[in-house]
């Protein structure tokens, strides 16, 4: 009943923010506004139901060091996402044609804020966590990290080995991200620092949702395997490769900061003890 009443709480402040921010997304600068509130209402929920549900604070999104967190984890996404497209611009399949709109960087700031606050506390607040506890950290890394792939094929231009992109890339990465540190903040950044960069920087199609206009005004040709066809650099190869890289590293830090929860232990393992600390 715990993960029902969390998985119901944050679910509905999902979809409040869901509707506002689709209400709005005409509006650049009413979309930054909306985004942001529901990024910071849906941590709110989340806090609360925990609260409520497990008699104790919601240490893995305790104010205390928020800023500096999220601001890590948004530089590591944004810094994956770059190297991609490096990759992609020296092979000759992505060009930077001029300048794109900052105005449409700014919505998709609020746009995209949105959208990794809610699926971060859904995906490893709620689900990871508590799945982590009966069957260990491995399992329940593998299981949220296929149905967090499995999620995307209800996009526009969705595709299997896009699934399977993001459930590696992403799913995995972001699960190991949060085993190690025991904290949402830095996966919230990861997660917004990755979506900005693909969207409101590079101006490529995000998770196969469709063309968006950021700061530069580019174009990308060339095989499905490197650039991801329709359903953008998520599907390149390139992708796939750095995240798995980095969930590697997330499971080495999670492993000497002893984080790694064996199966059958059934230990509570998020908000149990002092906040983690960021990778070293």
């Amino acid at each position: 009943m715990r993960f029902v009443w969390q998985f119901l709480a944050v679910l509905a402040a999902y979809a409040v923010g869901g509707v506002s921010i689709n209400a709005v997304k005409d509006n650049d600068w009413l979309t930054l506004v909306v985004g942001l509130t529901a990024a910071a209402l849906v941590v709110f929920v989340y806090a609360w139901v925990v609260r409520r549900t497990e008699r104790r604070q919601a240490l893995d999104v305790a104010l205390d060091g928020a800023a500096a967190k999220a601001g890590w984890g948004t530089l590591i996404g944004v810094g994956m996402f770059s190297a991609v497209i490096v990759n992609l611009w020296t092979s000759g399949h992505y060009e930077v044609e001029g300048l794109g709109s900052v105005q449409g960087a700014v919505g998709l700031v609020g746009f995209m804020a949105g959208a990794a606050a809610t699926e971060e506390v859904v995906y490893r607040g709620v689900l990871f966590r508590i799945i982590e506890e009966h069957i260990g950290t491995y399992l329940a890394l593998g299981l949220t990290g296929v149905v967090f792939g499995l999620s995307h094929l209800l996009n526009e231009d969705a595709t299997l080995w896009g699934a399977v992109a993001i459930a590696v890339e992403a799913g995995f990465m972001l699960a190991a991200a949060y085993a190690a540190t025991r904290n949402l903040w830095l996966t919230i950044g990861v997660h917004f620092g990755w979506n900005f960069a693909a969207a409101g920087i590079f101006s490529t199609v995000v998770s196969g949702n469709g063309d968006n206009q950021g700061l530069l005004d580019a174009a990308m040709s060339g095989p499905k395997l490197l650039t991801g066809g329709d359903f953008g650099p998520e599907g390149s190869v390139y992708s796939v490769g750095f995240g798995a890289l980095l969930t590697l590293v997330f499971l080495w830090l999670a492993h000497r900061r002893g984080n790694i929860v064996r199966f059958g232990s059934r230990r509570r393992a998020a908000g149990a003890g002092p906040a983690a600390t960021l990778p070293r």
